[in-house]
Parts: structure tokens; C-alpha cells; sequence
């Protein structure tokens, strides 16, 4: 499966929202979580995608909702229980600086990133289904976020 060019505009366009939202909410308000609950919500958000991407093989990662040349279905770690735990981290993270230091800027920036990674989410798993055979029985037993809710 060769990318059109469109595909790839469209890849790097999710790509762009998804990193000036993940820049403009820290920038909006503290750099770094302040309360307890909120930090301990941040490092735990930042332990799970670090699990993630220990998981994944290296010469497979993409921040781009591509399939690499050579990738393999990866179904063990936190990947037996959602489909895209780097977005659920990225997600929960950045829902700590909201919940932080809330304000009307960083819930819509929070709330655009969201949108966008649905969006690369659902475009990524077009691309896994087209390139793994077996991508179909894998989503039907595992989440795409949150074990038992999404």
C-alpha cells in the first residue's frame, strides 16, 4: 500500500493540530501541573504512554498515523487493552493541565486535540485494517481509548 499525496497532507495536517494543541494548553496557564491530584493524574498519563511507546518497536514508531514499511500489529502490553494508549496518555495528560488551572482556552484547545486525535484515530485504524489481516478481530476485542467505555 503506497500513500497518496493526499493522505499524506492529510497525515501531517493531524499532526500539526495535534502539536500546537499540545503546546498551547501548558503555554495557556502553569507550565507544570500544580496540585497533587492533578501532577499524580500527569505522571501517571505519562508512565501509561511510556509503557506504549516501550512497547512498540522503534523502527515502527510514527507520530504520523502511517504504517511504516516492515511495522507489526503490536497486541501486548497496554496494547491488549486499548487500541491507541499513546493518545489515551496524550488525552489524560493534557486533561490534568485543564483541570489544573481550568479556563475557556485551554477546555477548547483540550476539547480540539481530542477532535483531532478521533480523527487520526479513525484514519490510523483505515490504514492498520488495509495492512493487517487480522486488525478486524483485534479491534473487536479491544477498546480504542478506555477498556470498557470507548
Amino acid at each position: 500500500m503506497t500513500p497518496q499525496i493526499g493522505d499524506r497532507l492529510w497525515s501531517y495536517a493531524l499532526v500539526a493540530v495535534q502539536f500546537i494543541c499540545m503546546a498551547g494548553i501548558p503555554l495557556a496557564g502553569p507550565l507544570l501541573p500544580i496540585s497533587l491530584w492533578t501532577g499524580g493524574l500527569a505522571v501517571l498519563a505519562l508512565l501509561f504512554g511510556g509503557w506504549a511507546v516501550l512497547t512498540m518497536p522503534r523502527r515502527t514508531l510514527n507520530v504520523l498515523p502511517d504504517v511504516r514499511a516492515g511495522a507489526q500489529l503490536v497486541t501486548t502490553g497496554p496494547y491488549r487493552y486499548v487500541r491507541h494508549p499513546m493518545y489515551t496518555a496524550v488525552l489524560i495528560l493534557f486533561l490534568a493541565y485543564v483541570f489544573d488551572d481550568p479556563s475557556p482556552l485551554r477546555l477548547g484547545l483540550w476539547l480540539a486535540l481530542l477532535v483531532d486525535l478521533w480523527l487520526k484515530l479513525g484514519y490510523e485504524e483505515e490504514l492498520l485494517g488495509r495492512h493487517f489481516s487480522e486488525y478486524r478481530a483485534y479491534r473487536k476485542r479491544t477498546a480504542r481509548l478506555i477498556p470498557f467505555l470507548l
